[in-house]
């Protein structure tokens, strides 16, 4: 009787730990969507003949570029401790 509530709590975390990933993915999602527009934009108004644009240009997709490989390590390092998380979960459980 005792490992009931212990059981409860678990799958009550996992469901929540679901919710927030799937919550996480429409969030990505929607600001890729957005950011790929504007994207979109200033290559159609950029000016290609100027050179000082294209610098910007080349600048701002550098930062971008750094930033997202930044959050892909970071979202690889968190799906890797959440799997340790709920692998020790399910250890536990067996025993």
């Amino acid at each position: 009787m005792h490992g009931q509530p212990t059981d409860d709590v678990v799958t009550g975390v996992l469901d929540r730990m679901e919710h927030h990933a799937r919550t996480a993915r429409l969030a990505i999602l929607g600001a890729a969507a957005a950011e790929g527009l504007l994207m979109l934009i200033a290559i159609f108004k950029m000016n290609w003949d100027d050179s000082t644009h294209i610098l910007l240009f080349i600048f701002a997709i550098l930062g971008y570029s750094i930033i997202a490989l930044g959050l892909v390590a970071l979202g690889a390092h968190v799906s890797r401790v959440g799997a340790r998380v709920v692998a020790a979960l399910e250890d536990r459980g067996r025993g």
